[in-house]
């Protein structure tokens, strides 16, 4: 076994950013002013097994719209661990209070983010931290784990995958 697939072993909890992980970071702006997003249908469904397995979803994320908050809640997250709309700079402190309040060991933690508001979170060095393929430079070079797919497009089902198939947990039913 590699290193890396000893840390995907070890994992419990996921943490997501969602512009640019669970989307493509993409809005559509319509005259109504609402502004909509764009799922992967396989990142959610990588979600509702991860939930089904046991493992803590959550999200952290600086935008705050009723439709990613209607989605989320669709996928089964649950709603005290989806923390939305504060300021970009404070998402840390978002993560560090999740962590806290859950008594969370964070070397059971995976964090996917793609911006440079995930910079604080991803440079924790006990979390496993994961991106997009298409995350900017700088995080890519934090990350310990650069998912093949890019944001919005199956870097979520991607890192879930990697994790439950470390754990044997993926596809149970096939067996």
């Amino acid at each position: 076994m590699t290193p890396l697939h000893d840390r995907f072993a070890r994992i419990r909890t996921f943490i997501f950013d969602v512009d640019g992980v669970l989307t493509d970071g993409s809005v559509n702006a319509l005259a109504s002013g609402e502004q909509f997003r764009t799922f992967n249908i396989r990142d959610g469904y990588g979600i509702e097994q991860a939930i089904k397995a046991g493992f803590t979803v959550a999200i952290v994320s600086a935008g705050n719209q009723d439709g990613v908050r209607k989605r989320l809640e669709f996928l089964k997250i649950k709603n005290s661990n989806v923390f939305m709309g504060g300021p970009t700079d404070q998402k840390v402190n978002a993560y560090l209070g999740f962590l806290t309040r859950d008594s969370l060991n964070e070397s059971e933690v995976l964090y996917m983010g793609d911006d440079l508001p995930d910079y604080q979170i991803l440079a924790r060095p006990a979390l496993l931290s994961t991106c997009p393929a298409d995350a900017a430079d700088e995080i890519q070079a934090l990350c310990e784990y650069i998912s093949p797919k890019a944001g919005g497009r199956g870097a979520v089902r991607d890192v879930i995958e990697q994790v439950m198939k470390a754990q044997g947990k993926w596809a149970e039913w096939l067996k």
